[in-house]
């Protein structure tokens, strides 16, 4: 029965609704229910380990401002690399070049408002490392290896909310595939080529992100490992990009893939950027068994 199904259609409407001029994108839904979600785990982390409640709001805005910053460079410096200078506004703002629209109440002309569509994982993670350490130290006061250990606890759900988001708008699509569960994504970007039956890569990266959410937590609340500095760190970084160095063989590349040309291995620029992250991660999971916190608070 199943090899009736030759593949499924993928042709939703663009955004969910608008609101004076504002329209309220699904992918732009995704992003929330990833912070939400994290929020919520964070908090049962914070109390577990007698943090300040009050804490996690500046917590939630240094990581917003670090991920959404650090995807947006990424997406560009990685992927695009002329645009950043041809067009630097729509690096910083959520708004697409169109003539004859406009965009904030007419404040900007021949542009439209389009959300966030175009931000790059690695980036992401580079952004977050980096407020997560101006937080600790403004904060908490302590090695911004606990901070992150328990934010790896946190992040891969997030990280499915977004691929999820991908998916709904034909981002980051998969090669052509005969698959059963292919998809045709006939929104997709005409720089993929054909609209044909494609791997629904973003699903595919989705569940490994899931899975990996399970495993974080577990190893958080039914081992020893939160309290070695960089254990879970480490395993979060090496199983997180190591999912995507595999679903990188399922999907198209992205924009110019100007480091994979530069570097000419073999490789694409997802698989290239995510070496280093891996060689990170098992460093840090390695070493841990040296850090193990004693922590005096002030």
């Amino acid at each position: 029965m199943i090899n009736l199904i030759s593949f499924i259609d993928w042709n939703p409407k663009p955004y969910l609704f608008e609101i004076m001029g504002f329209k309220v994108h699904i992918y732009s839904l995704c992003w929330i229910v990833a912070f939400v979600v994290g929020w919520y785990l964070m908090s049962n982390i914070f109390k577990k380990e007698n943090q300040k409640k009050e804490l996690l709001d500046p917590l939630f805005l240094y990581t917003f401002i670090g991920a959404i910053a650090g995807a947006r460079l990424g997406e560009y410096l990685f992927y695009d690399p002329a645009a950043f200078i041809e067009r630097p506004i729509e690096v910083f703002l959520p708004i697409q070049h169109a003539p004859g629209k406009e965009a904030f109440f007419g404040l900007l002309q021949d542009y439209e408002f389009v959300g966030f569509s175009g931000l790059a994982s690695h980036g992401a993670a580079l952004g977050v490392i980096l407020t997560s350490y101006l937080f600790s130290r403004k904060y908490l006061h302590r090695n911004v290896l606990w901070l992150l250990d328990r934010m790896a606890v946190v992040v891969p759900f997030g990280g499915a909310a977004v691929r999820i988001g991908n998916f709904y708008n034909s981002e980051i699509v998969g090669k052509a595939s005969d698959l059963p569960w292919a998809v045709k994504f006939y929104q997709q970007s005409l720089g993929y080529g054909e609209i044909i039956p494609r791997h629904p890569a973003q699903i595919y990266e989705a569940i490994g992100y899931i899975i990996l959410g399970f495993i974080m937590l577990f190893m958080y609340y039914k081992t020893d490992k939160r309290k070695y500095l960089g254990a879970l760190l480490g395993v979060f970084l090496f199983l997180l990009f190591l999912i995507r160095f595999i679903v990188e063989f399922y999907k198209e590349n992205q924009g110019e893939e100007a480091v994979a040309q530069a570097l000419n291995m073999g490789l694409n620029n997802g698989q290239i950027l995510s070496i280093p992250f891996m060689i990170i991660g098992l460093y840090l999971f390695i070493s841990s068994k040296n850090r193990l916190e004693v922590y005096q608070p002030n």
